[in-house]
């Protein structure tokens, strides 16, 4: 009986090896993949945010007063669309802060229906001043979204 000398595959032992390996890098890729998915949550919401107060702004310069709805901003063209809030995935999630015509944060207001058009409260300007995100967790820098 003449040896195979040339023969093709692999070994029952080197299939293992290989399973474990990649088990091993698994295991030590997924808490990392958790995080990812957070922390690009959390860029979404930082933009989100700045955009919104950059239109705010913007509004208010053209208009001289913060708009009474966020459905305003839509329908005068400043945004395509009132984008959702990335902890929350929800449009009417958003908290609105009222301006009061001073700049302390007494006009915060814990409505989350963004197209509510009884938006306006006080002040000489009313309207929406800050916008925050609805979600009651804590960031992973330690500050509740909804501080953010």
């Amino acid at each position: 009986m003449q040896l195979i000398k040339n023969r093709k595959g692999f070994t029952l032992l080197e299939l293992m090896v290989v399973v474990a390996i990649i088990g091993i890098l698994a295991t030590l890729a997924e808490p990392e993949f958790k995080t990812a998915v957070l922390k690009s949550k959390e860029a979404a919401l930082k933009e989100d945010l700045f955009n919104f107060r950059n239109v705010l702004d913007q509004y208010y310069a053209d208009n001289g007063k913060y708009p009474d709805t966020l459905d305003d901003l839509v329908t005068k063209g400043y945004m395509r669309s009132i984008p959702p809030d990335p902890m929350t995935g929800s449009k009417t999630t958003w908290r609105l802060e009222y301006y009061t015509g001073d700049n302390s944060d007494s006009g915060s207001s814990d409505s989350s229906d963004s197209s509510d058009s009884s938006g306006s409260s006080g002040g000489d300007s009313g309207g929406i001043y800050d916008v925050h995100s609805g979600s009651d967790k804590i960031g992973t820098n330690g500050v509740s979204y909804a501080d953010w």
